[in-house]
């Protein structure tokens, strides 16, 4: 029992996680980047979703490193397109969403890949 509550608390894995090397790698991130409102056969933000949802996905070190190379690509593309755009659409959402996937892929460039940590807190 945690300090402070009054019942036992059991940490489970989120639903889609899978235990790998003794770390998780859940691909809950990317649905909960999405609110639910899209799934990996119909994703919310088709320029850029699909290849990150595939990069969270890989568990092949090679594999994984192209995949996730493959989302950067992408999101940078998307990235080009929306400065591009008019600016009275709203991307905010989207914009958040791509913030939340460059951070998850740096996770992954730095805790699976072993790529170092290149930003400073």
């Amino acid at each position: 029992m945690r300090q402070g509550l009054s019942s036992p608390v059991e940490v489970l894995p989120a639903q889609g996680t899978q235990e790998v090397a003794g770390t998780m790698a859940t691909q809950s991130v990317a649905r909960a980047m999405t609110r639910e409102t899209s799934s990996p056969s119909n994703p919310q933000y088709p320029a850029w979703q699909s290849a990150y949802e595939a990069s969270l996905s890989e568990l092949d070190p090679k594999k994984r490193l192209e995949r996730v190379h493959s989302a950067e690509a992408a999101i940078f593309n998307r990235l080009q397109q929306l400065a591009q755009s008019a600016e009275s659409a709203d991307h905010s959402a989207e914009q958040q969403a791509i913030a939340d996937a460059l951070s998850t892929l740096r996770f992954l460039k730095r805790d699976k890949l072993n790529f170092p940590d290149w930003k400073t807190e």
